[in-house]
């Protein structure tokens, strides 16, 4: 009798023992989440038609020493290759290109290819091509083609609108068959539809 009431005792102490903290759960630490870099945004697509115009200011010097605004319409089309876009474009302004000396220039029409590079909705390209350019010397009506290089920038802002802002470079000697000269610098903006 006196080994069980030693056992029965010695049950107690280790039963009260064990339950006089109460059950305590195990500890797990949360997984620590690790960081993800944000996905880069995906570059638009620049493919089709577009049909737009152009507003911006020239100031040629040369024999046709005149500076002003010109405004007109242009129409082209861009293939999208994904790391690179390659286009043409025909464009024809009116220009207001007032008098500083004995010249002006009337209008003029650039058929060009483009090359760029498209980021996002953002596309950088330059321009290469050549530009039909009417204008007056002395009175006289005088019209050549010269070379045109540029460089521009775009900007998707949905799936149909475009705007954008170039600057174009065109220069010719012996204009027209005469001994004059002409550069013409412009810089414009430029909104299109894409169909």
């Amino acid at each position: 009798m006196k080994r069980i009431l030693m056992a029965a005792s010695a049950l107690v102490v280790v039963g009260g023992a064990a339950f006089a903290g109460g059950y305590t759960a195990p500890v797990t630490e949360a997984p620590v989440p690790t960081p993800v870099a944000p996905m880069p945004a995906a570059n638009a697509n620049w493919d089709g038609f577009y049909l737009g115009a152009q507003l911006g200011y020239g100031d040629p010097n040369g024999e046709l020493k005149t500076d002003g605004a010109f405004g007109g319409l242009h129409a082209g089309y861009m293939k999208d290759y994904g790391s690179w876009v390659l286009g043409g474009e025909l464009a024809t302004s009116a220009a207001d290109m007032k008098t500083r000396d004995v010249g002006k220039v009337k209008n003029f029409t650039d058929l060009k290819v483009l090359a760029g590079i498209p980021s996002g909705k953002w596309l950088t390209y330059g321009t290469l091509g050549a530009s039909y350019i009417k204008g007056d010397l002395n009175g006289e009506s005088i019209s050549d083609t010269v070379p045109l290089v540029g460089v521009g920038v775009k900007y998707q802002v949905n799936d149909q609108w475009i705007v954008g802002a170039e600057a174009d470079y065109r220069k010719g000697s012996s204009f027209d068959g005469t001994d004059g000269s002409i550069n013409l610098p412009t810089i414009g903006a430029t909104a299109s539809y894409r169909f």
